[in-house]
């Protein structure tokens, strides 16, 4: 028995002396998700808890071009075309035309048409006018207030950012290759005195400088888009604030009319029967008399032969 406890005893002690010579023992390194280099989570303690920072990605400029296209749509500032347009409810169509032109003005606008025309049962009208795109929410709200009530309202943004972003890569890479054409017929001028060679070469300098033309009038109508924004409003008369009688109205004018009318088939009617005189009967005098005279011609021929004796 005693045998047996000291055997437990030593096995106890030994095991005790395993663990704490494990426990002294350095760390196996381990391999973090980011590469060799980085400490692990028990280095960092033992360093005063100090992380280490991931690995940098590598700079933008050896990143793909599409990366690079991808990275400036990102960063560029967003460019909406906003358009907007109203269907209004309006007192006065003309007056209320007046008042959105002055609006526009006020907040830095113009005006590009209006139309004013009268409907019978009033005076219609239409305005489009362009504000700063800041301005734009507020143009709607100032026109809205001019309403009796609002039948229809639309706001539309169309984000032109990536378009815009694409025609300035375009345009850079134009440029560049421009430039180079332009060393290049530099170089041939110097080494050849061929003509076509040097026409050659402007040719494609003047293809180029088409493409950036185009390129960099597209960018302005784009930009031109972005920064003044479009609202269209139409004007229908409301027909409760219209009067029952439409001023203007005078009774001498209608008479004077009315006998004018008069006159005027007066007029028609004596023409009609001048014209029957002068042209209708003669023509049937003249289809006439060879009828009569035809007729006449029988009549004696039949009368002869019944007057005739019989053999």
């Amino acid at each position: 028995m005693n045998t047996m406890r000291r055997w437990w005893k030593w096995l106890a002690i030994l095991t005790v002396g395993l663990a704490i010579l494990a426990g002294c023992a350095p760390a196996a390194p381990q391999r973090s998700l980011y590469g060799e280099g980085i400490t692990t989570s028990s280095d960092q303690s033992a360093r005063g808890g100090q992380v280490a920072a991931p690995p940098q990605q590598p700079p933008a400029a050896e990143q793909p071009s599409s990366d690079n296209a991808a990275l400036d749509v990102a960063t560029t500032e967003r460019m909406i075309v906003l358009t907007g347009s109203l269907s209004m409810v309006v007192k006065d169509a003309a007056a209320t035309i007046d008042q959105i032109k002055k609006v526009a003005g006020d907040l830095g606008g113009y005006v590009v048409a209006s139309n004013a025309f009268d409907a019978g049962e009033g005076v219609r009208g239409s305005i489009s006018f362009r504000v700063p795109a800041d301005k734009f929410y507020l143009a709607m709200d100032l026109c809205k207030a001019l309403a009796v009530r609002v039948r229809n309202e639309n706001t539309n943004g169309q984000d032109v950012t990536e378009e815009y972003t694409d025609l300035s890569a375009r345009l850079r890479n134009l440029e560049a290759t421009e430039t180079e054409l332009l060393e290049l017929l530099a170089t041939v001028r110097q080494r050849s005195d061929k003509a076509e060679d040097i026409l050659a070469v402007y040719r494609e300098i003047t293809t180029i400088r088409g493409q950036i033309e185009q390129l960099k009038g597209r960018m302005q109508v784009l930009e031109r888009s972005t920064a003044m924004s479009s609202i269209q409003v139409e004007l229908i008369p409301d027909v409760t604030a219209q009067p029952i009688s439409q001023p203007g109205w005078r009774p001498g004018d209608t008479l004077r009319s009315s006998f004018r009318i008069l006159v005027d088939a007066l007029q028609w009617l004596v023409d009609a029967l001048i014209k029957l005189v002068v042209i209708v009967l003669p023509i049937l005098l003249l289809i006439a008399i060879p009828i009569v005279a035809l007729i006449l011609i029988v009549r004696w021929l039949s009368r002869r032969r019944k007057g005739s004796p019989r053999s």
